[in-house]
């Protein structure tokens, strides 16, 4: 499995596309896409390598994760997958835009399929597991794909930090808890790719993250 990594938006957030060289299938996860440039760069690498996207996942359904979330889904023909407990949110992206002042159109979107903790997704013979990872959002999630050892955590985990949760459904708890039972219990040289900013690895979170020790 190829995993390509897009920075976009006014927040610097990871737009990720899993991929697979041989079959030409593919995942999207989190397009957060706001300005059309943006959306032209992520099309023009999925069509320039002829990939065809499967899945469409949000790790939560913050505006800056899923603002090209139904212009994806619309243009390869997916559904919209994420966890129904963040269905709220999802129905509240034009408010979530209003909030932060920001020049963008965007629809109340609908999850079209829901993800649960302990889902199991293939892409190909790759396995994606789905963890629940609550506490940024009531239904944040991320996804463990164990034979590429690399996590996608979302705003649950940055290097050397965690995910803010001062907005509206945010639980610091819950975030720190779900943290150390389903992200710091991976195998410690897995990878964790977060929604924003450098990846980090296990061992690294557990040794050096203030909030975690």
């Amino acid at each position: 499995m190829n995993v390509s990594r897009f920075e976009v938006n006014l927040f610097g957030e990871n737009v990720y596309v899993l991929w697979n060289d041989a079959t030409h299938h593919a995942i999207v996860v989190d397009p957060g896409m706001m300005r059309p440039q943006e959306r032209d760069e992520v099309v023009a690498f999925i069509d320039g390598h002829q990939l065809q996207v499967k899945r469409l996942l949000l790790t939560h359904c913050h505006v800056d994760h899923s603002a090209s979330a139904r212009f994806v889904a619309d243009r390869y023909g997916v559904g919209v997958e994420a966890s129904p407990l963040d269905a709220p949110l999802a129905q509240h992206l034009p408010e979530q835009a209003a909030f932060f002042h920001l020049k963008v159109e965007v629809s109340p979107l609908l999850i079209d399929s829901p993800l649960n903790d302990g889902d199991v997704i293939m892409l190909d013979d790759d396995e994606i597991h789905v963890l629940a990872t609550p506490g940024h959002t009531p239904g944040g999630l991320s996804f463990y794909i164990p034979r590429k050892g690399l996590a996608l955590v979302g705003d649950s985990l940055f290097r050397g930090s965690v995910g803010r949760t001062d907005l509206p459904g945010g639980d610091h708890n819950a975030l720190i808890a779900s943290i150390k039972a389903k992200l710091l219990s991976l195998p410690a040289a897995v990878t964790l790719a977060p929604g924003h900013g450098p990846a980090t690895t296990v061992a690294d979170e557990k040794s050096f993250n203030p909030y975690l020790q």
